[in-house]
């Protein structure tokens, strides 16, 4: 039986200065499907997308710092950096670059077995798009 009190979503709420541009980048490039869309007096617009399973990763400053270090090799993480999983890291990372993304990092295999590249996004947001890699011997692959 769940816990009526306890949290049943995350939802991450960014503010776009180019909505468009912002919601073409995650919705179509990206392909964060769009559950529900709103707009309102004075111009006021929101699209809710759908990221998939969604996890709060809590890291104290020197896994921060440890991270930055093995995905781009100096400190460049904001307060808050996106980290979206997906099949193909490569193939997203090209499609995402090839949409106006700043590459900050190529894909990299570290040493917790997955494929991360580091991206500055619209709407001022840094990602990590990964790709897990599974057992050692996949490693090879990256």
């Amino acid at each position: 039986m769940g816990d009526t009190a306890g949290v049943r979503q995350l939802r991450i709420v960014v503010e776009a200065d180019d909505y468009d541009a912002a919601l073409a980048f995650y919705r179509d490039v990206l392909g964060l499907d769009e559950q529900e869309s709103y707009s309102g007096e004075g111009g006021a617009r929101v699209a809710i997308l759908d990221a998939g399973r969604a996890t709060l990763e809590i890291a104290n400053s020197a896994q921060k710092a440890m991270i930055d270090e093995v995905e781009v090799g100096r400190p460049v993480a904001p307060h808050i950096r996106l980290a979206f999983e997906v099949g193909d890291g490569r193939t997203v990372t090209a499609r995402l670059v090839e949409a106006g993304a700043e590459l900050i990092a190529p894909p990299t295999v570290t040493p917790w077995n997955s494929l991360n590249a580091r991206l500055a996004g619209p709407a001022d947001l840094q990602l990590t798009v990964f790709q897990e890699l599974g057992n050692a011997g996949d490693a090879s692959a990256g």
